[in-house]
């Protein structure tokens, strides 16, 4: 997909990739723009047009992700931005998946299948990352922001920090949906199936998405500031 730019009409943004309708509605922007720009849909909503502009195209272009760039930006927003996606699989994104799963689970065959290991695994997975957003809440966000309120100097940040090895919430995802498209069995319903994993792809995709961010934005201005989370660090 072509990168977007301030003069983009944000409405054909949308319907090209309906995966940054989440990604808008997390910097307060909701559907109904018209035929606007997304220069004057910041305008209206009080944004800053250069990162709103900087987070839709590392959504949709896989090889889009300018370090320095968003280096630049006070760390305030980004904190802000990562804040509300965490709150964004809370409250939505995991209690739609485990309603479905749970609906799935009532509405399929009583014979012998394994729907019940599927949905243990992702409650395991569940409250892996919700436990992960309760430290970035309680712990890591708030150590960052202290730590450059204090900070008297030139913050160097490397660029070439080490990438950590793959999240582990991302990498169980992966082995979640693997387990339902290969080893599923037993009489199912369709449709709530194809919504599990619809919905498990999405939440996919946004988490890798979102760790790009923290693992190459967040965690070198923390190594810099000797408070790195312990999370990341071992993910």
């Amino acid at each position: 997909m072509a990168l977007l730019h301030p003069d983009s009409r944000l409405c054909d943004a949308i319907l090209r990739d309906t995966s940054l309708i989440p990604v808008m509605a997390r910097f307060g922007v909701s559907l109904g723009m018209g035929e606007k720009s997304i220069a004057t849909v910041c305008n209206e909503h009080d944004l800053d047009v250069d990162f709103f502009v900087t987070i839709l195209n590392t959504y949709i272009n896989e090889d889009f992700f300018p370090e320095r760039h968003l280096q630049s930006f006070c760390i305030e927003p980004i904190i802000d931005y990562l804040t509300k996606t965490n709150a964004y699989y809370a409250r939505f994104q995991l209690p739609n998946i485990e309603r479905h799963f749970v609906r799935l689970i009532e509405l399929s065959g009583k014979e012998a299948n394994n729907l019940e290991r599927v949905y243990n695994f992702f409650m395991t997975v569940r409250d892996e990352l919700l436990q992960r957003i309760d430290t970035d809440h309680k712990q890591w966000f708030p150590r960052l922001q202290a730590s450059l309120g204090a900070c008297s100097e030139p913050l160097h940040v490397d660029a070439a920090t080490p990438m950590p090895a793959t999240d582990t919430v991302e990498e169980k995802l992966n082995d979640l949906l693997s387990l339902i498209v290969k080893h599923l069995s037993g009489n199912y319903d369709i449709n709530l199936c194809h919504a599990v994993i619809f919905a498990l792809t999405s939440l996919r995709n946004d988490i890798k998405q979102h760790n790009r961010i923290r693992n190459r934005i967040l965690r070198p201005v923390a190594i810099a500031l000797q408070c790195d989370s312990p999370i990341i660090s071992r993910s």
